[in-house]
């Protein structure tokens, strides 16, 4: 195997953002992923691209400048992602629900700040809502809730924007290894030359590298400790669950932000594919449970909706699931996971091993690019100019994006089957694929193969079989809970299409793993 540039480790939002940075330089990036892009904590956010309200209101009590930075920070990322892909990421306004007008004033103060933050990157001013205008957009919310504050943040697709990154830099030359695990490394005077990969059926492969990342997110200390056994824990993880109620709450289009929970966290009510996605949790637990939902954690969100929407514990749950935030804690810390920042750190251990640690999606990018200063630096300081490389499904400028997707949509309609869902499949195929969604329906080798397989996410096989042949897909799973988000909203539906999806990929001969590079 020749010596690479760079060598990442790790698909997630970090390592992703890191490869298509780096290539967009010039380096020769390989990146190994143990399962699929995105497995983990990158597909199971709460799907905001936000600055972090919450955060603005801690930077403000204590005078935080960290804080503050991170606010900013992400009010200027969250809008260069809805600018790069349009399709993926949208604005979405946010209600603050109030009980009177001082509670109204004082939530109309600090957001009216967050928009100042936001500057230029500002997505829409803050303005306040009357008793009718709040019971209008969310139902079924307690009436004792006399009016509210709305603002604007970002709502993204997590695991597609994870996978488009990766996919727009492999034709810019990145090497894609998936269902590649790590398991050790090989030293040159003292300094990490190479790691050791292990595929599923036990072949291992050496990968030689001049650096090494380390962008495993909530397994960064595993992999800091295999290269360096003395290495002191940096992380803590914390787990947030999410639950997707078959019930749309947010009648209105609006999410809906409930500022104080009993043990002084938010909470999100959030429009979802027609459902409401409810959340998060925040749990200290080890990286091996990062995905397990409990039973009181679905307690805790149910109870908390109910003192909101007094109906809405009836909801029925069609999906629940959680992931992990990689939150750094400095030695001998003792801080909670709801006390620490959402900060990063790019951390350098004597071996050589660089390691990203903590951040969170809206602000992968900027935690990349520090990265990529000191990978740059460890290959003699050469500091070559970013060229332009647009994401796959948006169009070479960017503001022609939005045109060409309204241009596209009519062809669509004209090319699907006349059925009950072809609008909202037409929908599904834009934000999915953007300007890509013509080659998605070109892959059915017969009609029926445009037809939908399900009401709740109206994917289709051709969608599939593209899937499979374009986008690294291997397993049902990673069919139905990343290359569309059936999985993520309907439990039941999932497992009805799981035996269907498992037959084509048997078909197709693409269950084994594969190294990809386009």
């Amino acid at each position: 195997m020749p010596c690479v540039d760079l060598l990442i480790i790790g698909g997630g939002s970090s390592g992703a953002a890191l490869a298509y940075e780096a290539v967009r330089r010039g380096l020769k990036v390989t990146l190994l992923e143990a399962e699929d892009p995105a497995v983990g904590t990158s597909s199971r956010s709460t799907k905001l691209l936000h600055g972090g309200v919450r955060y603005l209101e801690l930077a403000v009590k204590k005078a935080d400048p960290a804080q503050f930075k991170l606010v900013r920070e992400a009010l200027v990322e969250r809008g260069h992602w809805i600018r790069q892909a349009p399709f993926l990421a949208h604005t979405l306004n946010l209600v603050l629900p109030t009980e009177g007008l001082i509670q109204r004033s004082y939530y109309r103060l600090g957001l009216g700040f967050y928009d100042l933050m936001a500057g230029s990157a500002g997505l829409g001013p803050t303005s306040s809502l009357n008793a009718e205008a709040v019971q209008r957009t969310f139902p079924g919310l307690d009436r004792r809730f006399n009016g509210g504050v709305r603002y604007s943040d970002g709502q993204f697709n997590d695991a597609r924007l994870n996978l488009l990154l990766l996919l727009t830099a492999a034709r810019a030359g990145l090497e894609v290894v998936r269902d590649c695990r790590v398991v050790g490394f090989e030293r040159t005077d003292g300094q990490l030359s190479a790691a050791i990969s292990e595929g599923p059926n036990g072949e291992q492969q050496r990968w030689p590298a001049r650096v090494i990342v380390n962008a495993t997110g909530i397994a960064a200390d595993q992999l800091r400790l295999l290269a360096e056994p003395e290495a002191e824990a940096r992380l803590l993880v914390s787990r947030g669950t999410h639950l997707v109620l078959k019930r749309n709450l947010c009648a209105g289009g609006d999410g809906l932000l409930i500022p104080r929970t009993s043990d002084g966290r938010v909470l999100f009510l959030l429009p979802f594919f027609g459902r409401t996605l409810l959340g998060t949790t925040d749990i200290p637990c080890p990286a091996a449970e990062a995905t397990a939902v409990s039973d009181q954690e679905r307690s805790y969100l149910l109870d908390h909706l109910a003192r909101w929407f007094p109906e809405g514990s009836a909801a029925e749950v069609g999906s629940a699931w959680a992931g992990g935030r990689p939150l750094i804690r400095a030695a001998g810390s003792s801080a909670s996971s709801s006390r620490l920042v959402r900060e990063h750190e790019v951390e350098q251990l004597p071996s050589g091993l660089i390691s990203l640690l903590g951040g969170k999606w809206t602000t992968c990018r900027v935690l990349a690019l520090d990265a990529l200063h000191l990978v740059l630096e460890r290959l003699a300081g050469a500091k070559p100019a970013a060229q332009p490389l647009p994401l796959l499904g948006s169009a070479a400028d960017s503001d022609q994006t939005v045109p060409q997707l309204q241009a596209l949509r009519p062809r669509l309609l004209q090319q699907l089957p006349d059925h009950a869902q072809q609008a909202a499949q037409v929908d599904h195929l834009i934000a999915s694929y953007g300007l890509r969604a013509e080659e998605v329906i070109h892959h059915a080798q017969q009609p029926s193969e445009l037809e939908p397989l399900s009401e709740v996410v109206p994917i289709c096989r051709a969608e599939w079989r593209f899937n499979i042949a374009q986008e690294w897909a291997t397993t049902f799973s990673d069919l139905l809970s990343r290359r569309s988000r059936l999985a993520l909203l309907d439990q039941q539906e999932t497992a009805r299409l799981s035996v269907m999806a498992s037959e084509l990929l048997e078909e197709s001969g693409s269950t084994s793993p594969i190294n990809h590079q386009q």
